[in-house]
C-alpha cells in the first residue's frame, strides 16, 4: 500500500509517499494492521504517516510528533495505490 500525501505547513507545501517501513511504523504505534485502513483512517493516522514519510524523504520535521501536528495547516490524500492489486478474472462472453 502506498499513499501520496500533500502536506501544508506554515513553511509551505510538499508531497510525500509512504513505503512499507512507514506503514509498519504506523502499525507499531497504533497497534493495528494496515488492512484496517480500508475501514477508515483518522487524521492523526494520516499525520503520522506524513510525518514518518517526510523523515524518510529527508524533509526536516520536529523531533516530537505533536510539534509536527501543531505546524500542519492541511493534509490530504493525493493518491492511494495497493502494492498487491488484484487482476481481473476472465470474463464470460456468453
Amino acid at each position: 500500500m502506498q499513499l501520496t500525501l500533500k502536506c501544508e505547513t506554515a513553511d509551505g507545501e510538499f508531497t510525500v509517499t509512504t513505503n512499507l517501513w512507514v506503514i509498519t511504523q504506523w502499525e507499531r504505534k497504533f497497534k493495528a494492521k494496515a488492512s484496517q485502513m480500508a475501514d477508515g483512517i483518522g487524521m492523526e493516522d494520516l499525520a503520522f504517516l506524513a510525518y514518518e514519510s517526510a523523515k524518510v524523504a529527508g524533509i526536516t520535521v520536529p523531533i516530537v510528533f505533536d510539534d509536527w501536528l501543531r505546524q500542519l495547516r492541511n493534509l490530504e490524500i493525493v493518491e492511494s495505490t495497493s502494492t498487491n492489486p488484484t487482476n481481473e478474472g476472465p470474463q464470460d462472453t456468453h
